[in-house]
């Protein structure tokens, strides 16, 4: 499995309708196109960044999808007033217990194997006990060695809450993979609708 993010940094006022191009435009269109798995929407309301995430079931699918989905990513930039970038990954994690409301996002740097190892075997046990959990993923680009790891929460009390533990298991994570923590950003969960099977 594979996914495109496109990280917008747009305006603030623009988010309520980013989050319904998204839901009314570029999903509908997204569903019809062969090999789409979902999308997903992070959004910061104070900084205006949204974060627009499809899943695909092969890296082959997602390339083919690029000429189509190019104007869709131009309309959204234009209708949150953003700048855009895009990144491709590999789905390496996919764990959910129930829907949450919103996301703590982090990027590391590192040897990737060792990555996938400490969050599978030290991270995710931990997440798991922890109230208000509700669900984590972990998206990697082997080649540049970097990771991507979003865990999801069923308020932002709970998240807040998680802090402190968030930064050891983090902190541990990047340290046992020879790296560093690049950068950490908390959203909200805007919208979501994911045909990911499980992959712990």
């Amino acid at each position: 499995m594979h996914a495109r993010s496109t990280t917008f940094h747009g305006r603030p006022g623009n988010i309520d309708a980013g989050i319904a191009f998204v839901r009314n435009e570029a999903w509908p269109a997204l569903e019809r196109i062969e090999g789409c798995r979902g999308i997903s929407l992070l959004v910061d309301r104070q900084t205006g960044q949204c974060i627009a995430t499809s899943s695909w079931a092969s890296q082959e699918a997602m390339h083919a999808s690029d000429a189509a989905l190019r104007p869709i990513r131009d309309r959204g930039r234009d209708i949150l007033g953003a700048t855009m970038e895009m990144d491709e990954w590999e789905i390496a994690v996919m764990h959910r217990t129930q829907h949450g409301a919103c996301c703590r996002v982090s990027w590391m740097e590192g040897d990737v194997p060792s990555m996938l190892e400490t969050l599978r075997v030290g991270v995710l046990p931990a997440l798991e006990q922890t109230d208000g959990f509700c669900g984590v993923s972990v998206l990697v680009n082997r080649a540049d060695g970097l990771g991507c790891a979003t865990t999801v929460w069923d308020s932002h009390t709970a998240m807040e809450a998680s802090r402190a533990m968030a930064d050891d298991l983090r902190d541990r994570t990047a340290s046992e993979a020879g790296g560093m923590v690049a950068e950490v950003h908390e959203y909200d969960l805007a919208y979501a609708h994911l045909h990911v099977p499980e992959m712990a």
